[in-house]
């Protein structure tokens, strides 16, 4: 992560050069802007200049938009970038997300050294307003290029070394390092969904994971010898096709002063998904390199919680497998017999996530008694139809942690949709010949998968998000142009630091 923008910080100098930006706010006279009094008077005569162009321009200093003068007469700063905040009052910290974004967005691969000047009319920014917009700029940073040998210098992202100057700077330091570790926990979620599977291998993916002991995670990493003595005839069941090794990795970070029960949060780890026996069609399947997106939210979302050091008990569980058509892979009509001691029988290999799953939520409720658990996986198409890619699907047996993720998924920008859970579909996964079957049929197919999860629950709070819209192929935003989006990371960061930490 050393390919990326840096940052400091430092108060409200007493004159400019190389690139500047400043931000406006919505109004004035002419309707156009309004300038913050320190930044009119580090203007100078530069001030009068913005004022005319923004006028020429029309420029209404309304959130996002911005306002780019050349080598302003009076300044020594090469460029000058006017940022329009809109109104100061109504930003909230996702909106200084997505200016931070939408700023880097502005800024060419040429510019090596910016400044930006954190002062608005009617008071002054806040520390951790500033540090949102700094981490909007290190989200919308990142490029995974790492295998171009010939890279093109007009796709490549602009990361220069950044001066915020605030007043407050000494806290507005303090803000962006917790908010950098969660950065950092996006971008390595990121990485692990744009890695090709030849690369991440589910043995590669847990020496990655195991990386995380650099923040103060405990990882723990089960073999097949493991697997096989625990009885996740389950999981073991979808990789048994495959020449690599599954994997189920354990991570734990003890951040509170107790030994209160951890909260548990689980990742389909499918590293690359051909469906096995029941392949898929050819045409997109090498997006599934990305059917372990839920994994990698639960690496970068415990990067996160170790790295701002969170006042919480925290286990994240990942199931790493690869599902292969092989001479030993399973087939339709096979039963398997899972950890719990459930029988399933296999109707379809493509739904072979849900197998991983039963197998590590169960195991995570039994080792660990958690106070909660909540899954991530890239699961069902069926939740695509649905919900397309603005919302994952959020399927739930608590209403108060349904709540409490649709909050924070309105407060992120990562947002999810509750769908329903009742006993009628959870009669379409009941089998003639054991004890459940992996599909429930054509209809309300991501409601049938959560009805199978939830077989392996019991009586613990949980709640399981379908990510197949928004893991893979991440709708692009101010702060994302990256296909592996790193979705769930900053949802579950932003629900852990409101209701659980101490």
């Amino acid at each position: 992560m050393s390919d990326t923008v840096k940052f400091s910080f430092a108060k409200i100098p007493a004159a400019l050069e190389g690139v500047v930006v400043v931000l406006a706010a919505e109004g004035g006279e002419a309707g156009g802007l309004v300038l913050a009094p320190e930044v009119s008077a580090l203007l100078g005569a530069a001030a009068d200049t913005v004022t005319r162009a923004a006028q020429a321009e029309r420029f209404t200093a309304k959130s996002g938009k911005a306002l780019d003068l050349l080598a302003p007469t009076g300044l020594e700063a090469t460029r000058l970038i006017v940022v329009g905040v809109g109104k100061p009052e109504e930003l909230k910290p996702l909106d200084w997300l997505k200016l931070g974004g939408a700023t880097l967005g502005r800024l060419s691969a040429s510019a090596k050294e910016v400044g930006i000047v954190f002062a608005l009319p009617g008071g002054p920014v806040s520390p951790e307003a500033a540090a949102e917009f700094a981490l909007g700029m290190k989200l919308r940073a990142y490029s995974f290029d790492r295998y171009k040998t010939k890279k093109k210098s007009d796709d490549a992202a602009a990361k220069p070394r950044v001066t915020l100057y605030i007043e407050s700077d000494t806290a507005a330091k303090r803000a962006f390092k917790k908010r950098e570790g969660v950065g950092e926990g996006v971008i390595i979620a990121r990485d692990l969904v744009n890695e090709p599977a030849n690369v991440l291998t589910p043995t590669e993916f847990a020496k990655r994971a195991g990386d995380l002991a650099k923040v103060g995670v405990d990882v723990e990493v089960l073999g097949e010898k493991d697997l096989k003595k625990l009885g996740m005839g389950a999981l073991l069941g979808v990789g048994q096709g495959s020449s690599q090794e599954s994997r189920v990795v354990v991570m734990r970070w003890n951040g509170a002063k107790n030994d209160s029960a951890p909260l548990a949060f689980v990742g389909k780890g499918v590293v690359f998904d051909t469906g096995g026996i029941s392949i898929k069609q050819a045409a997109g399947m090498e997006d599934m390199k990305g059917d372990m997106g839920g994994a990698a939210a639960v690496v970068g979302l415990m990067h996160a919680l170790a790295s701002r050091k969170a006042k919480v008990n925290a286990v994240g569980l990942i199931g790493l497998v690869e599902n292969m058509p092989d001479g030993n892979a399973q087939r339709p009509g096979d039963i398997v017999t899972s950890m719990s001691g459930q029988t399933i029988e296999i109707i379809n290999t493509d739904a072979e996530g849900r197998l991983v799953l039963g197998d590590v939520l169960w195991y995570a409720k039994e080792r660990f008694k958690p106070q909660f658990m909540i899954d991530l996986a890239t699961l069902t198409g069926a939740i695509m139809v649905a919900l397309g890619t603005e919302h994952a699907g959020l399927f739930a047996n608590d209403d108060t942690l349904a709540e409490r993720l649709a909050s924070a998924g309105q407060a992120t920008g990562e947002k999810v949709w509750r769908m329903p859970l009742s006993p009628d579909y959870d009669k379409l996964v009941d089998s003639k010949f054991a004890d459940m079957k992996n599909t429930g049929g054509r209809f309300g197919g991501s409601i049938t998968a959560a009805q199978f999860l939830k077989r392996f629950v019991g009586d613990v709070p949980w709640v399981h998000l379908d990510i197949a819209g928004t893991a893979i192929n991440s709708p692009t935003s101010e702060f994302n142009r990256s296909w592996g989006g790193g979705w769930g990371v900053r949802l579950l960061d932003q629900f852990v630091a409101d209701h659980y930490e101490a």
